[in-house]
């Protein structure tokens, strides 16, 4: 098993929540967040963890239950890295996400989703969505301490343009969480075409030159990585196709 560094956190503001604040800074927890961070989602375990992690502080589901690995950990790693004041951004957000609600529960107060699909801002439930490119928001330069990207880069983002954007609206120090499909080795998608663009699951490949990419935006690994792959926790049944989730962690230097 490779050796992992703790990535960095900063403290919670005070208005948090004193009971959220104990269990998340609970050290077997922050053991398990550790092994999750910057690696493949191994087993139907890890998604099955997650679930109940969320479900044990209160904090909403999602319906498809693997997501629940990667939003747990945004939402872990982003109350461990913003106060409760402080600019959060979901890029690609979509409103059945339940990143940003969690984050609302646990009383942060700034949070914005951006999407194609939305128009003009919206705020619901003191979350404003509204339209935006991934790779070319218009939101402000260094306005954000935390962007998280859940399962958007795959479906034709241009992973470059992605890295360029998300290091210009971090501020100094910000992090940058994300997920995607995921198999180290290359998976057949058939030419399968989903939202509009080829099927694309990365591969350890692929994330070389992601990170790469990364480098080149300041955008540093936050903690030590292991991808290797276990079980094809998820099955997209429409296409055929298995494979897991994969995250990084990123801190802009």
């Amino acid at each position: 098993m490779t050796q992992r560094e703790e990535p960095e956190a900063s403290t919670f503001g005070e208005q948090m929540n004193n009971l959220a604040s104990d269990w998340f800074r609970n050290q077997d927890l922050r053991a398990w967040v550790l092994r999750q961070t910057n690696a493949a989602m191994q087993d139907h375990d890890a998604a099955r963890s997650a679930e109940a992690l969320l479900k044990s502080l209160g904090l909403a589901i999602h319906p498809d239950y693997p997501k629940n690995w990667d939003t747990f950990l945004a939402v872990y790693h982003a109350a461990m890295n913003a106060e409760l004041l402080d600019p959060i951004l979901d890029a690609g957000a979509e409103r059945y996400s339940v990143f940003l609600p969690s984050l609302k529960q646990l009383g942060y107060k700034d949070l914005k989703g951006v999407n194609l699909t939305f128009g003009a801002p919206d705020e619901n439930d003191g979350i404003t969505f509204q339209y935006g490119d991934v790779t070319s928001t218009g939101l402000p330069d260094q306005s954000y301490v935390f962007v998280a990207c859940l399962s958007v880069i795959e479906h034709g983002v241009d992973v470059t343009a992605f890295m360029s954007e998300s290091a210009r609206l971090l501020k100094s120090g910000g992090s940058l969480f994300l997920s995607f499909d995921y198999w180290a080795d290359p998976v057949d998608t058939f030419g399968q075409v989903a939202y509009g663009a080829p099927i694309r699951i990365f591969t350890c490949r692929d994330l070389d030159s992601m990170l790469s990419e990364a480098k080149k935006c300041r955008l540093f690994l936050n903690g030590s990585s292991d991808f290797r792959c276990r079980e094809r926790v998820v099955h997209w049944k429409r296409y055929g196709l298995r494979y897991t989730f994969a995250n990084l962690l990123l801190r802009k230097g």
